[in-house]
C-alpha cells in the first residue's frame, strides 16, 4: 500500500510538471524536507537546503518569466521537453524501491507521458489565447497554470489517490467526449471564434 501511495505521489507530481516544471519539484523538496514524502537514500538530496534554494530560485524565475512578453514564448518552447524530464524525475523519485531498469522505464513512460499530455493541453490553450486575444490574455492563462501546478502538486503530496482518480476521470471524460458519435465535433467547431465566409 505504501508503494502504491508513493507511485500516486510521483504520478500526481508528474501531472503538475505539465503546468510548470519547477513548482512540483519545489513542492517535492519541501515535502521531503518536512518528512511528508518518503524518499529513498539515493534521493535524500532532494530535501537538502541547497536543492530547496535552487528549486525555489528556479521556480521564481520560471513563474516570473511567463509574465514577460516573448519570454513566455521561449519558455513554452523549452517547457515541453523539460516537463517530460521533470515528470520522469518526479515519478522516479517515488519508485526508489524498484529495480533501476523498471524504475526509470515506468517513470519515463508513465511520469513523462502524463507530463507531456498535460503540457500538450497547456500549449493548445496558450495558442488559442494568443490567436484570439493577440496574447493579451496570456498573463491570465499563465497565472491559472501556475495556480493549477501548485494545487495539483500540494494535493499529490497530501492526497495522492484523489489526484490520480480525478486525472483518470478527466482523461476518461475527454476521450469519451471525442469518441462518442453524438458529441463528436470538428476542429472548426471547437475554435473559440469562427471566421465568417465573406
Amino acid at each position: 500500500m505504501e508503494t502504491l501511495l508513493s507511485m500516486c505521489v510521483g504520478l500526481g507530481l508528474a501531472a503538475a510538471c505539465g503546468f510548470r516544471v519547477f513548482v512540483p519539484l519545489l513542492v517535492l523538496s519541501i515535502g521531503a524536507r518536512a518528512g511528508m514524502v518518503n524518499m529513498g537514500e539515493d534521493w535524500s538530496w532532494v530535501g537538502s537546503t541547497p536543492a530547496l534554494i535552487a528549486l525555489g530560485v528556479a521556480t521564481v524565475l520560471e513563474v516570473g518569466g511567463y509574465w514577460i512578453p516573448w519570454v513566455d514564448h521561449v519558455l513554452d518552447v523549452v517547457a515541453s521537453p523539460a516537463a517530460v524530464v521533470a515528470g520522469s524525475v518526479a515519478a522516479a523519485s517515488q519508485m526508489a524501491e524498484f529495480h533501476p531498469l523498471l524504475q526509470w522505464s515506468a517513470a519515463i513512460i508513465a511520469g513523462g507521458g502524463i507530463a507531456a499530455a498535460v503540457q500538450g493541453v497547456t500549449v493548445a490553450v496558450r495558442a488559442g489565447s494568443t490567436a484570439t486575444t493577440g496574447g493579451l490574455a496570456n498573463p491570465a492563462v499563465s497565472t491559472g497554470e501556475t495556480a493549477l501546478a501548485g494545487v495539483v502538486s500540494v494535493s499529490a503530496v497530501v492526497a495522492p489517490v484523489v489526484v490520480i482518480v480525478l486525472f483518470a476521470c478527466g482523461v476518461y471524460g475527454v476521450v469519451r467526449y471525442f469518441r462518442t458519435p453524438a458529441d463528436r465535433r470538428t476542429w472548426r467547431q471547437l475554435l473559440p471564434i469562427r471566421v465568417r465566409a465573406s
